[in-house]
């Protein structure tokens, strides 16, 4: 056997008695090889458990035929169904992905990235809240082909996939607006583009087309976390606020169980529209209204993105935007 533990191609054509070229036909299905040879070969897989090393095979034609998935959260469905999608789209083109989470840790999401370069990835699909310098810096610095999944980039510089979220955000204030004045607009942290900037934008957007005032005392930040959400209402409450746009689903949720434990009926004394359409929003009671978005969609479009730049082929169009929409659901009295 070889010096290492590892069973290598090598091994299998010794203890096969046929070519190391043999071994290779039968291991990627050619079917110019004698059935009985084949079976030879395959017993002595099975035997020696030879496991294919996807790397080394790749060396040839510098090809992994695998590709990394960042993302900030692995137990946040938003990003689970996203990954899905990549998932099943990737396997329709014989590709292996690897999932890797950045836990919402910017020094970490550089760490992982380094990671699946240095596994010699054939791209990356990355899913983040904000795109720092640093990421920036490594994706630039690097040739392997990178796609955004549900990720702003401002400055336009990579392929992405996104819904239009400072719509999505303005859509909401345009509902809550016909019934209240003191809207309340609560996300995760501004310094993330995505908040700060891009959904911030569509709630003063909101605000300004039905004549409201813009007033930082309605704007609330916190982690992506239910817990924060529901610390938030009594503080939501005390600013005056008789409704909310909310970022994410799990604040959202989180919201909502706070006004209850203060005393507040939903929708009766306060309204709630939330932005991801996740699961979560059939987990409460009553159920949220909530921006709906294609999020399985956006993972698969932009893991058939991602496949079109590894063949070279020239994309049609760099930023994609799917659609959104409204569902109706108990937390509000109507769009």
């Amino acid at each position: 056997m070889s010096t290492d533990d590892t069973i290598t191609i090598y091994d299998v054509a010794r203890e096969a008695g046929v070519s190391m070229a043999t071994v290779s036909r039968v291991v990627n299905g050619n079917k110019n090889v004698k059935e009985n040879t084949r079976q030879k070969v395959l017993e002595v897989i099975a035997r020696l458990d030879y496991r294919p090393n996807a790397v080394a095979r790749g060396l040839a034609s510098k090809k992994t035929t695998t590709v990394g998935v960042v993302l900030p959260n692995l137990a946040n469905s938003y990003f689970s169904i996203l990954a899905k999608g990549i998932d099943d789209i990737a396997a329709m083109y014989k590709y292996n992905i690897v999932l890797a989470s950045s836990d919402e840790d910017d020094e970490k999401e550089v760490a992982v990235v380094n990671t699946l370069f240095a596994k010699q990835v054939d791209g990356i699909i990355f899913m983040g809240n904000h795109l720092t310098d640093k990421i920036r810096a490594e994706f630039s610095r690097s040739r392997t082909p990178v796609v955004l999944a549900g990720t702003v980039d401002l400055e336009h510089q990579l392929p992405s996939v996104n819904i239009d979220h400072s719509a999505a955000i303005t859509d909401g204030v345009n509902v809550l607006a016909k019934r209240h004045k003191q809207i309340a607009f609560i996300s995760g942290p501004l310094i993330d583009d995505i908040n700060g900037k891009v959904r911030l934008s569509g709630y003063k957007e909101g605000l300004s087309s039905n004549g409201l005032t813009f007033d930082e005392g309605l704007v609330f930040e916190a982690n992506y976390r239910y817990k924060e959400g529901f610390a938030l209402a009594q503080r939501v409450l005390n600013a005056g606020a008789t409704a909310a746009v909310v970022a994410e689903d799990e604040l959202a949720a989180g919201l909502l169980n706070g006004l209850f434990e203060a005393g507040k009926s939903v929708p009766e004394d306060f309204e709630i529209i939330t932005s991801n359409d996740s699961p979560i929003v059939q987990y409460t009671r009553p159920n949220m209204t909530s921006i709906s978005q294609p999020i399985y969609d956006l993972g698969a479009v932009a893991m058939r993105m991602l496949t079109k730049i590894m063949n070279k082929e020239e994309l049609n169009q760099k930023e994609i935007l799917l659609k959104h929409g409204l569902k109706e659901r108990g937390t509000t009295k109507g769009l």
